[in-house]
């Protein structure tokens, strides 16, 4: 569907203050209050998923948009990029500030999403940044400690395909991602243990 007029507005003001050429925009409504984002740089797009929170979608639009002016993410060991690292939050807390967002919601909101933002908000003097992360902090360490049971002895995983999933044979636990390519590469059996929450 069309943006909104305002999120349109807001996205040639930004990009037009970075001097670079806008994305296009494709905008959809979500049910729920909050909303969430993509962006796309080799397609040239952004993509919005609008919940009912206003100060959200104004937020997510500014997150993505970060995404869009922020440097090339850096490379880290074994191929991982930092996505929400300190050159990004540079970019999107200074949008936040710049277009209108209190810090108070945009400590609250980011970091609902990623915990990390309040520790790299502290590092670019986010007014009370200092405070939600200690709150934050004090909430873990209040929490009671997790106690484990094994679900699974240790077995040798053996793959079997479930639908479209991959899975254990023996525990059924579904393999993915950088597991499944190094399972599936290892020249001996690969081994694990399937732990689960014991209860309180």
């Amino acid at each position: 569907m069309t943006p909104p007029a305002w999120a349109a507005e807001l996205l040639t003001t930004v990009c037009s203050d970075a001097g670079v050429a806008p994305p296009r925009i494709l905008w959809r409504n979500r049910r729920g209050q909050n909303s969430t984002g993509v962006t796309r740089r080799a397609d040239g797009l952004v993509a919005v998923r609008a919940g009912s929170d206003p100060v959200d979608q104004r937020l997510t639009l500014l997150h993505e948009l970060a995404h869009w002016l922020a440097p090339t993410v850096r490379r880290r060991r074994r191929g991982r990029s930092v996505h929400h690292g300190r050159d990004f939050y540079a970019v999107a807390f200074e949008l936040y500030r710049c277009h209108g967002l209190a810090d108070a919601d945009v400590l609250r909101l980011e970091s609902a999403r990623y915990r990390s933002s309040l520790r790299h908000a502290v590092a670019l003097g986010v007014n009370g940044a200092l405070e939600a992360l200690a709150a934050h902090r004090s909430t873990i360490r209040a929490r009671p400690r997790r106690r484990w049971r094994v679900l699974v002895p240790e077995h040798a995983v053996r793959l079997e395909r479930e639908g479209r999933w991959t899975v254990c044979v023996t525990c059924r636990q579904r393999v993915v991602g950088v597991n499944l390519v190094r399972i599936r590469r290892a020249r001996r059996p690969v081994r694990h243990v399937l732990m689960t929450a014991a209860a309180s």
